[in-house]
């Protein structure tokens, strides 16, 4: 019997401050353009290859940022990853850990890791 919920995740929401400067901050992490659109004055939507990120400013409010990320993106050379969010003066939690991870910060305190794995 199929189960009614999916094995799949399709959207992860990040509160944010200021939407249109997460999109940016987002956006330049990951060397994307901002080709979107901002909805409703208060989502911006970063479509990933297998995941959206929604960068939302309306649930901010309510929001207090985790201490641990909730996911990690992937990268195929940890040590490349790090000098390249060092050298764009990102916030960086933890230095390369167990050889494969580190986290980072966006500018409203999220936890990102990046991973290589």
């Amino acid at each position: 019997m199929d189960k009614p919920i999916g094995k799949r995740i399709s959207t992860i929401f990040i509160p944010v401050s200021d939407v249109k400067k997460a999109r940016d901050w987002y956006c330049n992490l990951l060397g994307i353009m901002e080709d979107g659109e901002i909805a409703h004055g208060h989502i911006y939507v970063v479509s990933l290859e297998n995941v959206n990120l929604v960068l939302d400013s309306k649930i901010f409010e309510k929001y207090k940022p985790d201490e641990m990320p909730r996911f990690h993106f992937d990268t195929t050379d940890i040590k490349v990853a790090y000098e390249y969010v060092k050298s764009n003066g990102i916030e960086i939690l933890t230095e390369i850990e167990d050889g494969h991870w580190f986290n980072i910060s966006d500018p409203d305190g999220n936890v990102l890791m990046v991973c290589q794995c």
